[in-house]
């Protein structure tokens, strides 16, 4: 995903005749990137050979989940709907785990039935549903507890999850006393420890924070956990300003941890795998002049790409066609959407722009397509997939018609 001849591919091809075939926006993702994020991934953490369970929830696409299965992915789900696409994507049940504080009964029960993996489980209350709906079907229910570090992983607040004041896990003292009530159950294995403490995390100290105190947790509980969810939250660069999490030292750390308990290590990352496979093409509508600054106003909007509206996050934006005039003026990149927050980025510089050009907004893979809506009554874009010189529709553009 570069420049070729001063225009922007994917795969070696021009995104001006993605752009020009497609019409935009369109979401294009390389499955290069996407199978070399996952060899790294697996590379790094060789030592100890962890299950990789793709977070679902930063990409939904159900042609993309199939790529992620014959790489040897299974899957992190948070809802029914993210277990039925992971199983319909032919994901081994037994490489699924399902995650989040709200599950349903109607969730809970679907799950077991499915007799997958793990499920993580984030309250007194569910667990006691969970045993209610064990007993009911005669099964002996594998689970985990996700436990709540009160760890800072110095990342956004909005995805922070592994501080006291979040609403994910269990505290220790809670916690023990949960080990012990599953313990007596006849219908309940506790089979995992589970843990998150945020995303978009480029620093491993948090990560380190974390290991010592489930170390810690462990000896103290006296239970074997077969199983320790470390979670994902690995982050990427955005913009060259943001230094790269240094996977080696918190591969060390891990590998230290698993060789004391002996425990099968589950990772849940997203972001990490799909983040920067994947690309926003849209188009320039117009060009707004003012006297401050020049607003730049895209065919893309907040409904296609959410996190600058949610996080306040960057996302580079740059060309599809590199030129050499430079524009010395404020500029700042909007979508259509009747909402002041509909704005993806302000830059003090770009190249000379005009009505119509082809803009790319990059690393958008990961919390793009899966946060878009229909807000403004806007259609979702289209999806694709750029294999070996091969475009493939992942997902068709959606019409208006579809949505009344």
């Amino acid at each position: 995903m570069n420049y070729i001849n001063r225009t922007y591919s994917v795969e070696n091809i021009s995104s001006i005749k993605l752009a020009k075939k497609f019409g935009t926006p369109i979401y294009c993702y390389s499955y290069k990137k996407i199978k070399e994020n996952i060899f790294n991934f697996k590379e790094n953490f060789n030592s100890f050979k962890p299950l990789i369970c793709f977070s679902v929830k930063s990409n939904s696409n159900l042609y993309l989940l199939r790529e992620m299965k014959r790489l040897g992915c299974g899957a992190d789900v948070v809802s029914k709907g993210e277990l039925i696409k992971a199983l319909k994507a032919g994901i081994d049940p037994k490489k699924i785990v399902f995650s989040g504080v709200g599950k349903t009964f109607e969730e809970l029960s679907y799950a077991i039935n499915k007799k997958i993996l793990l499920i993580n489980a984030e309250s007194k209350s569910e667990i006691v549903k969970i045993e209610k709906i064990a007993k009911t079907k005669k099964k002996t229910v594998d689970i985990g507890i996700r436990l709540n570090p009160n760890v800072d992983a110095k990342t956004l607040i909005q995805i922070s999850t592994g501080k006291k004041t979040n609403k994910f896990g269990i505290a220790e003292n809670d916690f023990y006393k949960l080990v012990n009530l599953v313990k007596k159950s006849k219908y309940l294995k506790l089979k995992c420890l589970s843990i998150h403490i945020g995303s978009q995390i480029l620093d491993y100290k948090p990560y380190v924070k974390m290991l010592k105190i489930l170390n810690r947790i462990i000896i103290n509980s006296g239970h074997y956990f077969e199983f320790i969810d470390l979670g994902g939250g690995m982050g990427i660069s955005y913009n060259d300003k943001i230094k790269k999490l240094n996977y080696s030292k918190y591969s060390r750390e891990v590998y230290k941890f698993y060789k004391k308990h002996k425990s099968k290590i589950i990772f849940e990352p997203g972001r990490s795998i799909i983040g920067d496979a994947g690309v926003l093409i849209c188009k320039v509508i117009y060009i707004k002049k003012t006297n401050n600054k020049n607003f730049v106003i895209l065919d893309a909007g907040m409904n296609d790409l959410m996190r600058p509206a949610l996080y306040g996050a960057e996302h580079k934006i740059i060309p599809a066609q590199k030129k050499n005039s430079i524009l010395n003026k404020n500029i700042e990149f909007v979508g259509p959407i009747c909402e002041t927050t509909d704005s993806f980025l302000f830059l003090k510089k770009f190249q000379k722009l005009k009505e119509n050009d082809v803009i790319v907004i990059c690393d958008v893979g990961a919390y793009g397509m899966s946060l878009s809506s229909n807000y403004n009554l806007r259609p979702k874009p289209l999806e694709i997939l750029i294999k070996q010189n091969k475009i493939s529709i992942i997902k068709k553009r959606e019409k208006i018609l579809d949505i009344l």
